[in-house]
């Protein structure tokens, strides 16, 4: 099987990139910001989180899997304080349990400052 790439949405300036690149059964996820449908970036660490679920679901649903078929996320924040909320609204987003593996770091920046949250994964089509 030839790699699949997806393209950002068309009103996400990206750098050169991929939103996701599809391999064999697996789906690689670049990481993603809380872009909104314009391309901005809210203010505040729910909205910012509620965007990138959002911008995570239309990467899935175009490659046809859902969240049940992720397998592992990366998730990066800028400040260590937005730590419990980021748990609590993962519960949320990514549940019921099982959850994907996950790894969470707090970095000193992301590529815009504004970017309180990015996040990245890896899904698997294989059992579909």
């Amino acid at each position: 099987m030839p790699i699949q790439h997806f393209a950002p949405p068309v009103n996400i300036k990206a750098p050169p990139l991929s939103f996701a690149t599809r391999a064999g059964d697996l789906l690689f996820i670049s990481g993603i910001p809380g872009f909104d449908d314009k391309g901005a970036l809210p203010d505040g660490f729910e909205a910012q989180f509620g965007f990138v679920v959002r911008n995570i679901q239309r990467v899935l649903d175009e490659a046809g899997i859902t969240f049940r078929d992720l397998v592992k996320i990366n998730v990066l924040l800028t400040r260590a304080s937005d730590v419990a909320a980021m748990n609590a609204l993962y519960a949320s987003a990514f549940g019921p349990a099982p959850y994907p593996a996950r790894t969470t770091c707090v970095v000193q920046a992301l590529p815009d400052p504004k970017m309180l949250i990015e996040i990245e994964g890896v899904a698997s089509f294989a059992a579909q």
